[in-house]
Order: C-alpha cells, then structure tokens, then sequence
C-alpha cells in the first residue's frame, strides 16, 4: 500500500514539472546588412565541372498533391492577382510585379523564376561540394521568400549567371533590397563570396544603413 502511494506521489510530481521545449535547429536572424556581409565567407570561385543539369528543377515543388511543379508553385504564390489554375496545372489570367524592372506582367508564360543567386554562382560558391539532393533542395527552394523570383524574362536573362559585381536590377531603388536578398541567400546556403563580389556587396552596404537582412539556415 505504501509502495502504492509513493509511486502515486512521483507520478504526480513529474506531471506538474514544466515541458522542456528543443529550441529550433535552424533559427531565423536578422542583421543589418552591412554585419550580414561581414558574416560571409570569403573565398576562390571554380566553374570547373559546372552543369545546370547537376541542379534538378523543377521539381514537384512544396505540394506534390497539387499537379504544380516548383515554377507554377511560385508563380501561384507571387501573384498580385491570383490566376486561374487548370487542369494539369494550366494558369490563366492572373498579375504579377517584376521589382527588378518595376514591370506589370499579366501572362505567366512573360515570367521567369529567377534562382536569387544563380545555379552557376552557387556552384561556383560551394554548391559543388553538395550532394545532388541538396542541390536539388537549392534549386527549389520555398522556405526562404527571396529564393526564387518571379521576373520578366528579359530581366532575368539579362542578369543571366552575374553577381552583384557585374548585375544590379534596372530599377535602382530596389538595389538595397535585391543585395539584402542576395546576402541572405548565401547566408542561408552557407555559399562563399570572392573579393570582387564582396567589395560590391560592401559598396551597396555602405549606402543602406537602414536595410536589414534576415535568413534562416537551410535545413
């Protein structure tokens, strides 16, 4: 009877004891942009053995129950006017804004899905040494707002594989946050910077005093 009782009592003690939470394993940060740039790593680039086929997209994105492949995924989510989705996944009607050429798009097929730091420079940034599952999980990738981009495809084509060094948006006013994106992409990818891209990103830094970059590691 007494044994009973006590472990009666201990149960009860346990229960009344406050749950331990895990703190997340990949948890959000905010920086100024100028401490996010000084937060990359700086680094030689190589091409060598660079293949946007060792990038597999578009995949069948965050929902595979939806028919959409990643593209018309983003596509969905970044519209200003939500368009009419079809069978097999067909968009219809439907807005959107281009902020690096401050352009009003009314056809999906007028867009391209812009990789924020493009396949080649993440490759040339450290992407090489990933697995093909976790460049496939960087070539999608939904869990970051900045990732992917909807733009017009003449912007995108004509920004084509170029860093910040070399490419900036035609609409200048977004240059702080399209640098702020770029940042905290590559934080977000643990990807590396070379000297003339991080002198640029520190350029452009140094005029956004106000911009803030926020990241969250990729899993």
């Amino acid at each position: 009877m007494v044994t009973a009782v006590l472990r009666g009592l201990a149960a009860a003690a346990l229960a009344v004891l406050p749950a331990v939470v895990a703190p997340p394993a990949h948890a959000a940060e905010t920086l100024p942009l100028s401490d996010a740039v000084a937060s990359l790593s700086l680094a030689t680039e190589s091409r060598d053995g660079y293949s946007r086929d060792k990038f597999r997209h578009w995949n069948a994105g965050d929902d595979p129950t939806d028919g959409c492949n990643t593209r018309a995924e983003v596509l969905i989510h970044e519209a200003v006017t939500p368009p009419t989705v079809g069978p097999g996944c067909r968009l219809t009607g439907g807005t959107w804004w281009s902020y690096y050429d401050a352009t009003v798009v009314a056809l999906a097929s007028g867009l391209d899905i812009d990789h924020m730091v493009p396949l080649a420079e993440a490759w040339d940034s450290g992407a090489s040494a990933w697995t093909p599952r976790r460049r496939e999980a960087y070539a999608n990738d939904q869990g970051a707002e900045p990732s992917l981009v909807a733009v017009t495809a003449r912007s995108n084509r004509s920004k084509a594989d170029q860093d910040p060094a070399e490419w900036m948006p035609p609409a200048a006013d977004v240059h702080c946050r399209y640098v702020a994106e770029w940042v905290g992409t590559k934080l977000r990818w643990a990807l590396a910077v070379d000297d003339v891209e991080l002198a640029a990103l520190e350029g452009v830094a140094s005029r956004c005093p106000v911009q803030m970059v926020t990241y969250e590691p990729a899993p």
